[in-house]
């Protein structure tokens, strides 16, 4: 864990918002389209829904995406031809426990 590449990810409201959709996707996002292909949330949230949600363009959102995933902070999962992201708890809550101990 780098936290100056977290701290860097986190210092955009888009890329803020993202963690906090992927936190509980199913306030967020349509589970019934992922279920009706056999897929839940475990396994992410496709960066096209992503993007939709945030209203930006895919290049932007696949941008911030790769810079998440850089810092540790998303996990990416490759199915056919779409790719999903899902938090990387981990990294997250080593994150926290150095925020708690250092600052």
């Amino acid at each position: 864990m780098e936290p100056s590449l977290i701290y860097k990810a986190l210092s955009n409201e888009t890329r803020r918002l993202i963690m906090l959709w992927l936190k509980k996707p199913e306030e967020f996002f349509d589970e019934q389209a992922y279920l009706k292909q056999g897929l839940n949330f475990q396994i992410g949230v496709c960066v096209g829904d992503i993007q939709a949600k945030a209203g930006l363009a895919q290049s932007v959102i696949s941008s911030y995406l790769l810079t998440m995933q850089k810092s540790g902070l998303l996990e990416s999962e490759r199915i056919g031809k779409w790719t999903y992201y899902r938090r990387n708890e981990k990294t997250i809550q080593k994150f926290a426990e150095y925020i708690q101990k250092e600052l």
